[in-house]
């Protein structure tokens, strides 16, 4: 069979030959992992390849600067990484999440596609995957620092998505400043407040969780690159250190710090699960939000309906006409399994030994996936749902009159006793608050809880009339806000 035509070609390594895809760009060592390791049929995430590939193009430019490698050869390096970084040759990337630990499959596949790519620049000229792709790095430098660089490389996508629900929260907020509704603790009724100030609440959540996000992202600047196999540098020049940290700074603009401490950066997760941590209490900021919106939209006919989600889709196939909160019940979903990610990273990074943590592979994916699905989630709940969601002022009104915590602002005038039980006579004859408070002080039996002088109408009417001022804080009495 002649050799161009055969669907294989013969690869060599150190334990021997190997079988490779005639037309794939890698090498023997990408081949033995895709054999050893078909877990799960998931390819690298693209900050993943992005992210090895920009340390392959700042190593080659700092090594030819060093003196350590040929100008054209690292120039061929330097632009094979480029197109890499941008996308050209994704499908070349291979090696599934689950590998051999530390990550060396992955880091191999990127050093033999890069290596391939090179060479066919320099007319063929032979490019070595190890001696010149991996010139001055090992894998365990590597890693760390590419896990550290992607996610910097979609911290402002990230930002931006969840700033701008913030911003659609807080537009929301400001809509429903007017509509007055019944408060509620425990599942029970509680005082009034304003759906603005509700909404106001998750706004703020929301912008404090996208500082938290930021804060943690501090930690991920410090680069480790340089520590080579355990952190001290061996087979790496005195200078690359800083001279990687420099180069990848102005390669990928981001602002980046020298390791204080090379084995530290190698041994410890712990800023990566930090900022994992971040992404994981946005969750939980997210998943509280996502069920009080399908709570304040249930229904419509038996539940709350104070609030009216965009119908996007039908939401049975044998019941006509019905709309579910398919959005909230997404973002749900997505924040559950960001939460799962974090556990996983949070296991990994406890797990481990020495001078190196093995479980890498699997940190950097999850890692990835969960800043994937916050900002594919978090866009698509803000604009397919936040944006268009309505107050149903009726509804919420209407909820609040038959509310009998109204209560709650009579207690300057009655106090606490008199008004459980008023509450508790208004629940048992099924009337409001008001319709009972007025029928007992007309008849002379309410009174004050200080001076025992009868409680007048006027003053219950003056006290339940202005149901705004009960959400604005102070004290009621018969005089207004005290």
């Amino acid at each position: 069979m002649n050799s161009e035509t055969a669907p294989f070609r013969v690869e060599r390594d150190s334990l021997g030959e190997v079988r490779v895809p005639q037309n794939a760009l890698w090498g023997a060592q990408t081949q033995r992992a895709v054999e050893n390791f078909p877990i799960s049929g998931i390819r690298p995430w693209r900050a993943w390849i992005w992210s090895v590939a920009v340390i392959k193009r700042a190593a080659a430019e700092v090594n030819s600067e060093l003196g350590l490698l040929d100008r054209p050869l690292a120039q061929a390096i330097a632009r094979a990484a480029d197109e890499v970084m941008e996308g050209q040759w994704d499908d070349q990337f291979v090696v599934d999440p689950f590998q051999a630990g530390a990550g060396t499959s992955h880091n191999m596949n990127v050093n033999e596609v890069i290596a391939t790519l090179a060479s066919r620049l320099l007319g063929g000229a032979p490019v070595h995957p190890n001696d010149h792709v991996n010139m001055s790095q090992s894998t365990n430098d590597v890693i760390p620092t590419a896990i550290r660089l992607g996610a910097l490389w979609r911290l402002d996508e990230l930002l931006n998505a969840v700033e701008d629900l913030a911003s659609a929260l807080n537009d929301k907020a400001t809509a429903f400043d007017d509509v007055i509704k019944s408060g509620r603790t425990h599942l029970q009724d509680a005082v009034p407040i304003r759906l603005g100030q509700e909404f106001s609440g998750y706004a703020r959540a929301v912008k404090r969780d996208a500082g938290r996000i930021r804060r943690a992202a501090e930690g991920l600047r410090r680069l480790g690159i340089g520590g080579t196999a355990v952190g001290t540098g061996l087979n790496a020049h005195p200078e690359y250190h800083p001279r990687m940290v420099n180069r990848l700074s102005l390669l990928t603009g981001f602002r980046l710090e020298e390791s204080d401490n090379l084995f530290e950066s190698m041994q410890s997760m712990a800023d990566v699960a930090d900022f994992s941590a971040s992404l994981r209490t946005l969750a939980i900021t997210l998943t509280r939000i996502a069920n009080d919106f399908r709570l304040l939209a249930s229904g419509p006919a038996t539940g709350l309906d104070e609030i009216r989600l965009p119908a996007v889709q039908p939401g049975s196939s044998i019941m006509p006409g019905k709309v579910n909160p398919v959005m909230a019940e997404m973002l749900n979903m997505a924040m559950f399994h960001i939460q799962g990610c974090d556990l996983t990273i949070s296991l990994a990074a406890q797990a481990g030994q020495f001078e190196l943590n093995v479980m890498m592979p699997i940190i950097a994916h999850n890692l990835f996936e969960a800043m994937q699905i916050s900002i594919g989630s978090i866009r698509a709940f803000t604009d397919k749902c936040v944006r268009g969601l309505l107050a149903n002022r009726l509804k919420a009104e209407g909820w609040l009159a038959r509310n009998a915590i109204l209560v709650t602002a009579l207690n300057p005038l009655i106090g606490y006793s008199a008004g459980a039980a008023l509450v508790k006579e208004a629940s048992n004859r099924n009337l409001t608050i008001l319709e009972v408070a007025l029928e007992k002080a007309h008849r002379g039996e309410l009174r004050h809880r200080d001076t025992g002088i009868p409680v007048s109408e006027d003053q219950i009417q003056n006290a339940l009339s202005n149901l705004r001022r009960l959400t604005e804080g102070g004290i009621i009495s018969s005089g207004g806000i005290g």
